[in-house]
């Protein structure tokens, strides 16, 4: 399989609103997690990390020129792999302990981490069958309704449950923000982890059909309009009988 160098690893590209997204485009789409980085005035907010089998710190100077809270949606292991390089990481307190005390079974590693999941391997120690996400221990744990303040930006913390017990969104109702992380993004949807809970994700998905959303930054996949989100919750609802 082919070799990628570091430097090529990553990629980014503006979203709008201040937002860059940012990718390892190397790993298969549906594997594939977004890195949402957001900009602010006194600090900058990036939710999610990837893989980290290549260090985002270093590779992506965006994630270190400024004071920046690096949040998880989640702590499977396409969202958290980079988080133990950020000195502030915040995540809900109902996965907190896979933060910091991840195994290969907690975070899915086993069983969706091998070479399949890969177009292309990056060129530096790297083996699917001995990967694991590194221990970053929370510096803040996040509640619902809590707020993440960037200074001229203001983002607050919606309980996702249903995907994973401590998933969040971010919800920004001054621009129609959300950043969704796994609980809704415009592709095939997890329903079935080892802790998933469908009661949870009807009622999650029901919460954000309320919101009045302008555009979506999901977990997986490109981002989508308000309407969008709309038509995939209620097409969703609608297959569950719920």
């Amino acid at each position: 399989m082919t070799r990628i160098p570091p430097q090529d690893w990553y990629r980014q590209r503006p979203a709008g609103d201040g937002i860059t997204w940012i990718d390892e485009p190397h790993i298969r789409e549906f594997y594939r997690c977004n890195i949402w980085h957001v900009r602010g005035r006194d600090r900058d907010l990036m939710v999610d990390s990837g893989m980290g089998v290549v260090s985002l710190r270093e590779w992506v100077p965006l994630v270190s020129e400024r004071p920046l809270d690096a949040v998880a949606s989640h702590t499977h292991f396409d969202h958290i792999g980079s988080h133990h390089e950020f000195p502030c990481r915040l995540c809900h307190s109902a996965e907190a302990d896979i933060l910091a005390r991840p195994s290969r079974t907690s975070t899915l590693a086993d069983p969706y981490v091998t070479d399949e999941i890969f177009e292309a391997l990056p060129d530096v120690p790297y083996s699917s069958t001995t990967y694991s996400v590194t221990a970053a221990p929370a510096t803040r744990l996040l509640e619902d309704g809590d707020v993440i303040e960037l200074g001229d930006r203001h983002f607050e913390v919606i309980h996702t449950p249903g995907h994973s017990p401590g998933g969040i969104a971010l919800w920004e109702a001054a621009t129609g923000v959300l950043i969704s992380g796994d609980i809704v993004y415009d592709g095939p949807l997890i329903e079935d982890t080892y802790h998933s809970d469908m009661g949870d994700y009807i009622r999650s998905m029901e919460r954000l059909l309320r919101l009045p959303v302008r555009v979506v930054h999901g977990g997986h996949f490109p981002s989508f309009a308000g309407p969008r989100l709309t038509e995939i919750i209620k097409d969703w609802l609608k297959e569950k009988g719920a």
